[in-house]
């Protein structure tokens, strides 16, 4: 794969005890050290003005200034420093490499991973929250929508529900948002009968699972529900807004995907943008146990690669079931 990279991004200090902390990307690094056709892409910084499509340029400017004055804790969890504002234009440029690679036709062993920081998905359109700052997945479809996009589907695997990109895009066409996420968990967002309004409405797919689904019931989520109606929707673009604390061994979560299972994932998102004839890019999200991270982006590499991740054995929980019947109810989908 080609990543996207910029050293700026560890410069986004969290402090010692912060989940969300540099170590994060030097970990995906390290792993990836091993591993055969890995290139880097160190891409400019994002264009404000992509930035204001998706959010209000009064709290972009707020943000700035935040930085510029030292930074501080935002809210309880998000925290900046004077440095924070460069990291976060950064990540969001990187997103917008990805996009912009994608819609260019890169694929296969190419396909562009942007691995920035701070992340994105919570960000809403007039605020920063849970870690982020600027919407990178949702800045990356703007740029793509600006470009020569009718289109783009944007499915976050990450085990927190991605608030803020369901906010941007609500009522917006298009855009289709697809998320699959962990009930009780932060920000609490994210139900299902949250379909979207207006012109976007039917462009907003919520899997909110108990705790303890497992890969079987990720991939059943895909095939029965999130596939079939971003194929419906025939988007030409797809970005993965991919968080990896789904995982049975992340700390702040109860998911149990396994690394095989982001593998799957990853294979049925390729074959999802080759059936759509659309582009493909990846946006790291979250993702907090360092080894558990670093294993699931290697492993998204290595899909790229030839590698072909292992099915589970397993049979969709009844939990789960009970889900994607309620899925289906609101028009996504079907067992």
């Amino acid at each position: 794969m080609n990543f996207g990279y910029r050293e700026v991004c560890l410069d986004h200090d969290t402090g010692p005890r912060h989940p969300e902390s540099p170590d994060r990307l030097r970990a995906v690094r390290r792993a990836l050290k091993e591993r055969h056709g890995v290139e880097y892409v160190a891409a400019g910084d994002v264009d404000l003005e992509l930035v204001h499509g998706v959010h209000d340029p009064d709290y972009i400017a707020e943000f700035r200034e935040f930085c510029d004055d030292g930074g501080g804790n935002w809210d309880a969890d998000t925290v900046a420093v004077e440095a924070t504002w460069d990291a976060a234009v950064a990540s969001a440029g990187l997103a917008v490499w990805a996009a912009e690679t994608a819609m260019d036709g890169v694929s296969a062993r190419d396909t562009p991973f942007a691995l920035g920081r701070p992340p994105g998905h919570h960000a809403v359109y007039d605020d920063a929250m849970g870690f982020c700052f600027i919407n990178n997945a949702a800045v990356a479809a703007q740029a793509a929508l600006e470009r020569d996009a009718d289109r783009v589907a944007i499915f976050d695997w990450d085990v927190h529900h991605g608030n803020g990109t369901q906010d941007i895009f609500y009522d917006r066409g298009d855009v289709f948002y697809a998320s699959i996420h962990e009930d009780g968990l932060y920000p609490g967002t994210g139900a299902i009968d949250e379909t979207g309004e207006g012109d976007g409405a039917d462009t907003n797919l919520n899997v909110k699972y108990q705790p303890g689904a497992d890969t079987a019931d990720y991939l059943a989520a895909i095939d029965e529900a999130i596939a079939p109606a971003i194929a419906d929707y025939d988007p030409d673009l797809l970005v993965v807004s991919a968080g990896f604390d789904a995982h049975e061994h992340d700390p702040i979560s109860r998911m149990r995907v396994t690394t095989e299972g982001y593998g799957a994932m990853t294979q049925r998102m390729r074959t999802l943008a080759e059936d759509c004839n659309a582009g493909l890019s990846f946006v790291l999200e979250g993702g907090y146990g360092l080894d558990t991270l670093s294993d699931s982006v290697t492993t998204v590499h290595e899909v790229f690669d030839g590698y072909r991740p292992m099915e589970p054995d397993d049979d969709v929980s009844e939990d789960a079931r009970d889900v994607l019947d309620e899925v289906a109810a609101q028009g996504f989908g079907s067992k």
